[in-house]
């Protein structure tokens, strides 16, 4: 597949797709919409996912063979939690100079074809309008725990998870100490003294989670969670299995932070309780508050790390979508200070169950 005679730019493939003639259509409007990895079509009932040719630290999309392995694999790992809207992978041809879908002559690309679904019904947009009530939340619950109970194990050896930790956690601080960023250093460098101190002193805690490390979605966030029915989550991180490999209580508090950012902290503490109750094993308070500050770090991070490409996008949104993930860190990393100092006054090593009002 790499072998290939005829150079077709990205920004031609983009064109062709942007047409409803390449869908064999006259009339139908394609809507086009750009993401950090991907351009995605839709196309009726349809939707056409079409992935960048990039190499970041953290995949590698560069060759037309690794888009069509990485596009196989968003296929089958999707269906796990949206079965019916993964639909099947096509490729791009090009015969003569002129492109097409899962056409004759060479194969220039690899498409993921879905269902397109309702964007009305998601999660976001229900915690966004404010028309959330927590019993439309227990059908995505039981989904999750049957999930979580049937994802395959991977268990790193505890040496090798806590490593992993330190090296996550250094990631975040050098990352938003940047002095091009000029983000506030007393913040980032306390939330990273807090999550450090807890891996030093608390590290029993993680130890303990190795073995229900399971490879799980990666990316549990609300836009990607429909809440039907049937609940339908889409676009797990199908481009780097490290990064799916979590605790699922890991994602649950991810899911957890995105909830309060969106303005339903409520719900997002009924997840986490109702989930707790579901899976077969528990949490300290400590944990969760672990977790929480620390995905909110690396939502900042992440956030933040958009402003040091050549030419970021929407660099507002990314300001401002870091300044609510660092509250929320700090306000996770308070609650967790507190609660180590008081299990050090009391002589605790804080390793006590998770209480019902988390």
């Amino acid at each position: 597949m790499d072998g290939l005679t005829i150079p077709i730019s990205l920004a031609h493939k983009v064109a062709f797709l942007s047409r409803a003639s390449a869908y064999g259509l006259r009339d139908e409007q394609v809507e086009c919409r750009e993401t950090h990895m991907s351009w995605v079509f839709l196309v009726g009932q349809d939707v056409y996912k079409l992935k960048k040719p990039v190499r970041l630290a953290y995949l590698d999309f560069s060759s037309v063979e690794k888009r069509y392995h990485h596009c196989l694999a968003e296929l089958t790992l999707n269906r796990r939690l949206a079965a019916d809207v993964y639909k099947k992978i096509v490729p791009i041809t090009c015969s003569g100079g002129e492109l097409a879908i899962d056409g004759r002559g060479e194969i220039v690309d690899w498409l993921v074809v879905m269902c397109r679904l309702d964007d009305s019904q998601t999660l976001e947009r229900a915690l966004l309008e404010r028309r959330l009530t927590t019993r439309q939340l227990d059908p995505l619950i039981e989904v999750l725990a049957r999930f979580y109970r049937r994802a395959s194990s991977v268990a790193p050896s505890p040496d090798t998870f806590l490593a992993q930790w330190r090296r996550s956690l250094r990631e975040n601080e050098v990352v938003l100490l940047d002095h091009r960023l000029d983000l506030a250093a007393p913040v980032v460098r306390r939330l990273h003294q807090v999550q450090r101190r807890f891996l030093d002193q608390r590290s029993a805690l993680l130890v303990e989670r190795c073995r229900r490390i399971v490879d799980g979605h990666g990316d549990l966030r609300p836009e990607h969670i429909w809440l039907g029915p049937p609940v339908r989550i889409i676009d797990c991180l199908e481009f780097n299995q490290r990064l799916r490999e979590v605790d699922p209580l890991d994602e649950i508090a991810f899911l957890s932070i995105e909830c309060a950012r969106l303005g339903g902290a409520g719900y997002g503490d009924y997840i986490e309780r109702r989930l707790c109750m579901a899976l077969p094993d528990t949490a300290s308070d400590q944990l969760f508050a672990f977790y929480r500050c620390y995905r909110a770090t690396l939502r900042a991070r992440l956030s933040i790390a958009h402003l040091l490409e050549p030419s970021p996008r929407t660099p507002a949104k990314w300001r401002r979508q870091t300044g609510a993930y660092l509250a929320l860190a700090t306000a996770n990393a308070d609650r967790l200070e507190h609660m180590m100092n008081r299990s050090l006054a009391a002589g605790g090593d804080g390793t006590g169950p998770r209480s019902s009002h988390a």
